[in-house]
C-alpha cells in the first residue's frame, strides 16, 4: 500500500480493505502498526510548508500511554486527532480533494482501531465465558454505529472454534441483543456474514452447515425475524454460497420438527437448561424463598442460573408473584431490593422485567382482581426505594371501558348472523355477506365480530365438510381485527364442554377450526397462547382442544394437511403448502417486475385457486414497491382490483399485513413507513380502501399518517 504525502489516495482504497482484514488475523502478539501524517502538506501548519511554525516533535509511545486515552487498563478514544491536522480553506493551496483524503484516512484508523479492539475482546470473551464484563467492555467503545461488525466478527471467529465457544457466541448475542446492539445491527452483522460466506469457505470448509446454524440459533433465540431468509436470499446471486447457507437454515434446521430444540442443543449448550428448565428454576426458587426468607440462598441459586441475560425473567415471575400472594409482597420486594443493590440483576433487566408486567397486566387482571392498581403499587415502591428507574417504563393508564351492548341489540344480531350464515352457506356468496355485516355491525363493534366468528363455526361444525371449508374461507375474507377472532375463539372454548353433549366430536372440529385459522393468517400463532391462558383446567373439553391444534400445527407438513383437510384448495387436485404458495405469488410478482405481461400475471394469480389468500398477493406488490419503488407492480394491482379479482376486503386486509411489519421492512427501506402512508392515501383515492382505513399497531399511533 503506497501512502504518499501523508495520506492515502482515493485509488489505493480498495486495496487498503483487505489489508485491513489481514491485520486482525495477525497473532495479537504482534499488532499491526499504522503511522499515518493527517497533516496537509501545503496547510500553513505543515512542516512542509515555507511559512509554517516550528513543528514541535511528536510524543513517544511511553508519553502517550501515560496520557488520557491508551493507558494500561483503558481503551482509549477511538476518534481523538491532532488538533494541529486541520486544513485552512483559507489557504492559497487549499484542495478540497486533500481533505477529503485525509478524512478517508482517519476513518481507515478509527476502523482499524475499531476492528484490532473487538478482535480483543472476543478473544477475552472466549477465554473468560463472562458476558457481563464483555458487554461493558462494548458499551465503552462508545461506537454502536460499529456494531454490526462485532457481530461479523464475533460469529466468523465462532465457527472456526469448537462447540462450547460457538454456544458463548449464541448466548453473548442474546445478552447484548437490544439492550447494547441495536436489532438492527444485529441484522447487518448476519448480512454481512451471509455476503462474504464464499469468502469464509476458503478457510472454514464447513462455513454453510456452521453458518446456517447460527442463524437458524438466531431466529429461534428471536434477534434475528424470520423474514430474514427470503430478504437476504432476493438480495444475493442464485449461485452465491450465502444462499445455499440460507436454504440450509431454512429447510435444514428451521423446517425440521421440533426444531427449536434441536437447534438450542447442537453445540451443547442447553443440553440440560432449556428456557422452560430455567423457567422452573426460577419459580422453584422463589417459591422456595418465600418459604424460608433466606436471601443468601435465593441470591446464590440466582448465580448458579448463569443466565444474567434472561434475568428480567426472574423480576417478572417475582412480581406476579408478590400480586398473587399478597401476604409475600414485603418479602419479594427485599430480595429484588437486595440483590439490586448488589449488582446481581442490572437496572436494565429490572426495567424489562416491569416493563413485560405492564404489557400483560391485561391478561392478569383476568386471574388477580386490580392487577393494574397492584402493579402500580409495586412499581411506586420500588422508586421509592430507588432501585427501579419508573420514569423509564410506559405509562399503566388505566384502560378505556367498553360500552357494554344493550341485550336486545345482541339478540337481534345473533338472529340475523344465523340467517347470514345460512344463506351464505347456500349461495357462497363472500360479498353479499360483508354487505349484510356492514349494514348490521355499522360501528365494527368487536364484540359482535367476535359473535359472528362463534356463531359461523357452530353452526358450521353441524354440518359437512362442505360447510366447515367455506367458513373458513369467509373467516379469512372478512378482516377482522385479529382481537376480535381471538374473542371470537375464546367464546367458541369457553361453551366447548355444553357443545360437547350435542356434538361428540367438537374437539377435533373446533382444534381443526384453530389450527386453520393459524395457516391461514387470521389468527397469530402467539395468540393460542393467550387463548390458553384462559383454561387452566387439563380435564376440561377447551384444553383438549387447545393441545390438539398445538399438535396438529407441530406436524411435519402441517400447513399442507390443514389447508387440505376439508377439501380445500380445490378437491380435484392436491392441496398446496402455504409456503408453496408464497413462493408461487414473488415468482409471479418477479416474473411481472420484469417485463411480464400483465394479463399473465392477473391469470397466475386466478390460477391459484386461494380467493380469501389474495391478501398475500396485495402484501407481496407493495413490499416489491416499497423496496424496489416499482409503479408498474401498482398498476398490476389497480389493473386486479377494478376487474374484481382482488376484493377491497383482501386488499384491506394485504394493507394491514404490511402494515404490522413496517419495523422490519425499515431494517431495509429507513423510509418505509413514509411510503406506505403514501400509498395508503392513494389507495383510498382509487377506491381500493375505505376512507376510515389506519394503520395503527401496538406500540405505533397515527394521525394522518404520521407518528404521535
Amino acid at each position: 500500500m503506497e501512502i504518499s504525502n501523508g495520506f492515502v489516495s482515493n485509488e489505493h482504497q480498495e486495496a487498503v480493505q483487505p489489508a485491513s482484514d489481514h491485520a486482525l488475523s495477525l497473532s495479537l502478539s504482534d499488532p499491526l502498526k499504522i503511522s499515518v501524517n493527517l497533516r496537509s502538506p501545503r496547510s500553513p501548519r505543515s512542516p512542509k510548508s515555507p511559512n509554517s511554525p516550528k513543528s514541535s516533535k511528536l510524543p513517544s509511545k511511553s508519553a502517550t500511554s501515560k496520557g488520557g486515552s491508551g493507558g494500561k487498563g483503558t481503551w482509549g478514544g477511538l476518534l481523538d486527532t491532532d488538533d494541529n491536522s486541520s486544513i485552512d480553506p483559507n489557504d492559497p493551496n487549499y484542495d478540497s480533494t486533500e481533505e477529503c483524503d485525509i478524512i478517508n484516512a482517519r476513518k481507515l484508523a478509527v476502523d482499524l482501531e475499531y476492528k484490532k479492539k473487538v478482535t480483543i475482546i472476543v478473544e477475552e470473551y472466549f477465554a473468560n465465558d463472562d458476558v457481563v464484563s464483555t458487554a461493558s467492555e462494548l458499551r465503552e467503545l462508545g461506537m454502536p454505529g460499529y456494531n454490526y461488525y462485532f457481530v461479523k466478527k464475533l460469529v466468523s471467529m465462532a465457527m472456526d472454534r469448537h462447540d462450547k465457544e460457538k454456544e458463548m457466541t449464541a448466548i453473548l448475542l442474546s445478552a447484548l441483543y437490544a439492550d447494547i446492539i441495536d436489532p438492527s445491527q444485529v441484522y447487518k452483522g448476519f448480512s454481512k456474514l451471509v455476503e462474504c460466506a464464499d469468502d469464509l469457505i476458503v478457510d472454514i470448509p464447513d462455513t454453510i452447515d456452521i453458518l446456517a446454524l447460527f442463524i437458524a440459533r438466531a431466529v429461534v433465540d428471536d434477534i434475528l425475524p424470520p423474514s430474514f431468509l427470503k430478504k437476504e436470499m432476493a438480495c444475493l446471486p442464485a449461485d452465491s454460497k450465502g444462499v445455499e447457507v440460507l436454504k440450509r437454515a431454512e429447510k435444514g434446521y428451521l423446517a425440521a420438527p421440533l426444531h427449536a430444540e434441536i437447534i438450542e442443543r447442537r453445540w451443547g449448550g442447553s443440553k440440560n437448561k432449556t428456557v422452560e428448565d430455567v423457567k422452573a428454576k426460577i419459580n422453584n426458587l422463589l417459591v422456595e424463598y418465600v418459604a424460608s426468607g433466606d436471601k443468601k440462598e435465593a441470591s446464590r441459586c440466582i448465580k448458579d442460573l448463569k443466565v444474567p441475560f434472561f434475568h428480567h425473567e426472574i423480576v417478572k415471575r417475582a412480581i406476579i408473584m408478590a400480586m398473587e400472594r399478597r401476604q409475600a409482597e414485603g418479602l419479594i420486594l427485599d430480595l429484588l431490593k437486595d440483590i439490586a443493590e448488589e449488582g446481581l440483576i442490572n437496572t436494565s433487566q429490572i426495567t424489562k422485567g416491569f416493563g413485560r408486567m405492564i404489557d400483560a397486566v391485561d391478561d392478569l387482571s383476568l386471574d388477580i382482581p386490580n392487577a393494574r392498581g397492584i402493579l402500580q403499587s409495586l412499581i411506586s415502591k420500588a422508586a421509592s426505594e430507588g432501585w427501579l428507574c419508573a420514569s423509564s417504563l410506559k405509562s399503566l393508564s388505566l384502560p378505556q371501558e367498553k360500552q357494554p351492548l344493550q341485550d336486545t341489540a345482541t339478540k337481534i344480531f345473533k338472529t340475523k348472523a344465523q340467517s347470514i350464515i345460512r344463506e351464505y352457506f347456500l349461495s357462497g356468496d363472500i360479498s353479499e355477506v360483508s354487505s349484510c355485516l356492514e349494514s348490521e355491525n355499522s360501528s365494527s363493534s368487536p364484540d359482535l365480530n367476535a359473535i359472528f366468528v362463534k356463531r359461523l363455526i357452530t353452526l358450521a361444525m353441524d354440518r359437512k365438510n362442505r360447510e366447515k371449508e367455506m367458513a373458513s374461507v369467509l373467516l379469512s375474507s372478512l378482516c377482522f381485527p385479529a382481537e376480535d377472532v381471538v374473542s371470537g375463539f375464546g367464546m367458541l372454548i369457553e361453551s366447548a364442554d355444553d357443545t360437547a353433549l350435542d356434538n361428540p366430536i367438537v374437539v377435533e372440529d373446533l382444534a381443526m377450526f384453530l389450527a386453520r385459522a393459524v395457516v391461514d393468517e387470521v389468527l397469530p400463532p402467539q395468540h393460542l397462547e393467550e387463548i390458553a391462558g384462559q383454561f387452566l383446567g387439563l380435564e376440561s373439553i377447551g384444553s383438549k382442544v387447545l393441545q390438539m391444534a398445538k399438535s396438529l400445527l407441530k406436524a411435519r407438513l402441517s400447513g399442507e394437511r390443514i389447508l387440505r383437510c376439508w377439501g380445500g384448495a380445490g378437491s380435484s387436485r392436491p392441496g398446496w403448502a402455504v409456503e408453496d404458495v408464497k413462493d408461487k405469488i414473488s415468482k409471479l410478482i418477479e416474473e411481472f417486475e420484469s417485463g411480464g405481461d400483465i394479463r399473465e400475471a392477473r391469470h397466475c394469480i386466478k390460477e391459484l385457486g386461494m380467493p380469501f389468500f389474495h391478501h398475500e398477493v396485495v402484501k407481496k406488490a407493495l413490499v416489491a414497491i416499497i423496496e424496489k419503488n416499482n409503479n408498474r407492480v401498482w398498476g398490476l394491482l389497480d389493473e386486479s382490483f377494478h376487474s374484481g379479482l382482488i376484493t377491497s376486503y383482501q386488499m384491506t386486509k394485504g394493507f394491514g399485513r404490511v402494515a404490522e411489519s413496517l419495523d422490519d421492512l425499515a431494517l431495509d427501506v429507513p423510509d418505509a413507513e413514509k411510503q406506505f402512508t403514501r400509498y395508503v392515501e392513494k389507495a383510498k383515492l382509487a377506491g381500493w380502501l375505505d376512507s376510515s382505513f389506519c394503520f395503527n399497531k401496538p406500540g405505533l399511533s397515527t394521525d394522518n399518517g404520521k407518528r404521535v
